[in-house]
């Protein structure tokens, strides 16, 4: 989630209000960048941190399992969901996305040069709900989560989303995984803090991974893996 050139003016393309308050898309540059409530999340200037939190979860289910199946949290970009699909090992892939904007943005607004490839694999299938509630309610299970839905588990979009990070949230995340699957979650810092809840959720090989950026601290993805 790195940001585009400071000194660029930015262009609003859309805004909308929507059951989580407003989200705007907006042109900087050559960029696109995403904010959320007056927050920043994410644009397009880099995505090495997007591209490493899908490899690390593949990189981490240690006992070489076939085309495994992926559940990303966050649309975001679509840099996640992009890498995903561009790489055959993996099996099905499920992009959960609450705002309804961010999918109108990729199928059919200024994001969709970006997608557009992605969201036409089979292997696709996108998700209109909250991460949340969807983990919540199904029954289906993921040999991987990727989740990006917030700055980290310490800096939440909105104040519904501190329920992923608890440990109701992270035994949810536990269930929704086969036994030996990875959950990987990208966060702006570090966390000791989320490292010990994860470890108190029941998981195993908790560890963080970091990704240099231009600017600022390195981005991280915490990795962490259901026993098998």
């Amino acid at each position: 989630m790195s940001v585009a050139d400071p000194i660029a003016t930015p262009v609003v393309l859309d805004r909308r209000e929507g059951p989580y308050g407003e989200v705007v898309l907006r042109r900087r540059g050559p960029h696109f960048e995403i904010i959320a409530n007056g927050t920043f999340l994410m644009d397009t200037s880099d995505g090495r941190s997007e591209r490493l939190l899908v490899d690390a979860a593949y990189e981490a289910l240690a006992d070489g399992r076939e085309r495994p199946s992926v559940l990303i949290g966050g649309l975001g970009v679509g840099f996640s969901l992009a890498h995903a699909a561009a790489d055959r090992r993996w099996g099905r892939i499920a992009v959960v996305e609450r705002e309804l904007a961010v999918i109108d943005w990729h199928r059919s607004g200024p994001l969709a040069p970006l997608s557009e490839a992605a969201l036409a694999d089979p292997r696709t299938e996108v998700l209109h709900t909250d991460l949340v509630a969807h983990l919540t309610s199904t029954a289906d299970t993921f040999d991987a989560l990727c989740l990006d839905i917030d700055n980290g588990p310490d800096w939440t979009v909105t104040r519904s989303n501190d329920s992923l990070y608890s440990p109701a949230g992270l035994a949810a995340c536990r269930d929704r995984l086969t036994p030996g699957g990875v959950l990987a979650v990208w966060s702006a810092q570090p966390s000791a803090a989320f490292e010990e809840a994860l470890r108190n959720a029941g998981f195993h090989g908790v560890r963080t991974e970091e990704i240099t950026v231009a600017r600022g601290v390195p981005d991280v993805v915490h990795l962490a893996v259901r026993p098998a």
